[in-house]
């Protein structure tokens, strides 16, 4: 123990910044992975939950295993092996998510065990060889059993430590600065600096054989990585809350062979959050309508916008900006906020979809609820228009019977609160809780679906428009009729009464049969 400790010595041996690096990669993949696999599979309760689950196994198997090793091979270099094993095991998360993203899941395999498999093949193996760490540092350490307590009582305080600073960083920082495979690539790289440098701890021969197979294998491994482009962002930008990306289509595709040379491109912008294309946005002329849903919005107002002339308006969410900016020029003098949480969508909106900066639309960077609370107690609007769900990720917080309540007190007494989300209408779980939510604080809710054959159709987009005096809805097209108080008294009958409230709102299983029809087509 004596040769251990004065090699270790020599080498600055500190078991408190080990175990704080081992600890803060951990934690670090486990936030970047929420994001990683946001743009394949979403963020939701089971995401996370599973996100969670899988890196504590992989953690507590290393734990078990780190133990066994510690017993009968502890030493500075096992300890850099570990790391360097690490090293590479985080930088395979890339080529593992690929594989993981070419699986092709049978229509019948369980939702749950596909996402927990899922995350498992790629985020196993990291989790669990820093797993190892901890007790090979115990181990290592233990020179004098009279202070074991102590010693290792301080090993895991400065790994509790290392997880607590890689989680903000992570949260806050990191994250919206790289990008999640760029923190990938540096996580892995400090793992192989650290595993080299106990690698090295060792006679010359074996020092210099363990630091070189390492340093090639993590070479070889980046560099076909760089080769196959799996390197580079898939987003245009990424941040806290979105993989964000724009794409130009023409509209008028379709009809270029009959056309000939008649034919003229209509460009749309299409902002695409992770996996949802969130707006259309004809970037020449953006007082046009491209998503139906947004149509149905325009038909609903009119009689509203036609009696008022200008609508004070509330937008939970921006995403493209395409209403806001729709009011913006058909009501002019309108009061028009928007609660968007993530800044980067906002900066897109102005960068890629013609967002100008004098814009009268006032945007602030929050969380909707949280700004309702703080900064809008005393408001009254026109119009609320609830935007704020991204495909399947539901901010469980902004459907249940204490945000209505908040929404009711902003309105005026005429005033409207407009919502889309998506359901399927052979399933219908969530949208029959959200209708009945809104009921409970609304005597007129109507339900406008997005296609005529909603009650077959796997997923639909359904428009709920909510107030305290009768809704006139004179304005829609027949293709976008709404539901008859009796068709839909008959749907909501189908299953028992639900109430979403702050203290229960099971969004994600409400909506987990639609997620796996969805994923079967």
């Amino acid at each position: 123990m004596t040769s251990v400790k004065r090699t270790l010595h020599q080498r600055l041996w500190n078991p408190y910044i080990i175990v704080f690096i081992g600890s803060a990669g951990s934690m670090i993949t486990e936030l970047v992975a929420s994001r990683m696999i946001a743009p394949q599979i979403g963020v939701s309760l089971y995401t996370w939950t599973s996100v969670i689950g899988v890196i504590l196994a992989g953690s507590s198997l290393g734990n078990y295993l780190g133990g066994r090793l510690a017993d009968r091979y502890g030493s500075p270099r096992l300890l850099g092996i570990v790391f360097a094993l690490a090293s590479i095991a985080s930088l395979s998360i890339l080529p593992l998510r690929e594989l993981a993203n070419s699986i092709r899941w049978g229509p019948n395999f369980p939702l749950l065990l596909r996402v927990v498999l899922y995350i498992g093949i790629i985020f196993i193996l990291p989790s669990l060889m820093l797993g190892c760490v901890s007790p090979i540092v115990v181990k290592i350490s233990l020179s004098n059993l009279e202070h074991s307590g102590s010693t290792v009582g301080k090993i895991y305080a400065w790994a509790t430590v290392g997880s607590i600073v890689g989680t903000f960083a992570t949260g806050f920082w990191l994250i919206s600065l790289f990008g999640t495979k760029t923190i990938i690539v540096l996580v892995s790289a400090v793992q192989m600096i650290v595993g080299v440098w106990f690698l090295a701890s060792a006679k010359l021969k074996p020092a210099l054989i363990g630091a070189t197979a390492a340093l090639l294998i993590y070479g070889c491994l980046l560099g076909i990585l760089y080769w196959r482009g799996m390197l580079g962002s898939e987003c245009m930008r990424e941040t806290n809350y979105f993989c964000i990306n724009t794409y130009d289509r023409d509209q008028n595709e379709d009809i270029k062979a009959v056309e000939g040379a008649q034919y003229k491109p209509l460009i749309i912008r299409e902002l695409v959050l992770d996996r949802l294309v969130h707006s259309y946005v004809d970037l020449e002329n953006p007082s046009r309508l491209v998503y139906g849903y947004e149509r149905t919005y325009a038909d609903v107002i009119k009689p509203l916008l036609a009696r008022k002339g200008m609508l004070d308006s509330f937008f939970i969410g921006g995403g493209g900006y395409t209403f806001p900016r729709y009011l913006e020029l058909q009501a002019p003098g309108s009061e028009l906020v928007v609660a968007e949480i993530d800044p980067g969508v906002t900066e897109v909106a102005r960068e890629r979809l013609n967002l100008p900066l004098t814009t009268t639309i006032k945007t602030v960077n929050l969380d909707a609820r949280i700004l309702m609370e703080t900064q809008q107690q005393d408001k009254a609007y026109d119009l609320v228009f609830g935007d704020a769900f991204n495909d399947y990720s539901v901010p469980y917080h902004l459907t249940t019977l204490e945000f209505d309540q908040m929404i009711s007190h902003m309105l005026r007494d005429d005033g409207l609160y407009i919502a889309n989300i998506i359901d399927g209408g052979t399933h219908g779980h969530f949208l029959r809780a959200f209708v009945r939510t809104v009921e409970a604080v609304f005597p007129y809710v109507e339900v406008i679906p997005s296609t005529e054959g909603w009650r077959t159709a796997f997923r639909t987009t359904f428009v709920i428009v909510a107030s305290r005096q009768p809704i006139d809805l004179s304005s829609l097209l027949q293709s976008t009729a709404p539901l008859s108080h009796q068709e839909l008294a008959e749907y909501l009958a189908l299953e028992k009464p639900l109430i979403l409230t702050d203290d229960y709102v099971p969004v994600d299983t409400l909506l987990a049969p639609v997620y796996v029809d969805s994923e079967r087509m």
